[in-house]
């Protein structure tokens, strides 16, 4: 379970992430595709480089 709020904390700052080139993910999935279930919702929040995302999710992988 992550510490940062999906609605308010992790989409604006994927959001401004992705546009600047980079890549956001809770691990298992793109951060801006997640459907949030509840309104203060915490989710897990990787961000950076797209080639570094890639190798957290490869190392994240069961």
């Amino acid at each position: 379970k992550g510490k940062l709020r999906l609605l308010y904390e992790c989409n604006p700052l994927a959001f401004i992430l992705e546009v600047a080139g980079g890549k956001a993910t809770n691990g298992k999935e793109r951060i801006l595709d997640v459907q949030p279930t509840e309104l203060h919702q915490r989710s897990p929040f990787f961000i950076g480089s797209k080639l570094m995302m890639e190798e957290l999710e490869e190392c994240l992988a069961p």
